[in-house]
């Protein structure tokens, strides 16, 4: 079984707004493939979280900088393993 990755989005000072669509597919592809548990925004606007499925870290990572936000340079990721401790 996969584990789960929180992947932290900060907008970065000149955050480039032409990526959030690209953001938005790339995490509809996430979702399609089984991968996205869950996203949102920040309601601050300086940026976001999702949480991943994946078999490792690496894995987490080679996704989460595959994102558009990261790779326009508008958004610094950061990609924690997350073990769940209580859940709804």
């Amino acid at each position: 079984m996969a584990n789960k990755y929180l992947v932290m989005a900060m907008r970065r000072p000149d955050f480039d707004s032409s990526a959030i669509e690209p953001h938005r597919d790339f995490l509809a592809g996430l979702l399609e493939r089984g991968q996205l548990v869950e996203s949102g925004r920040f309601t601050d606007g300086t940026g976001g979280a999702y949480v991943i499925h994946a078999d490792s870290l690496d894995a987490a990572r080679e996704i989460a900088f595959s994102d558009p936000v990261h790779t326009t340079g508008s958004s610094e990721l950061t990609v924690y393993e997350w073990e769940i401790v209580v859940s709804a």
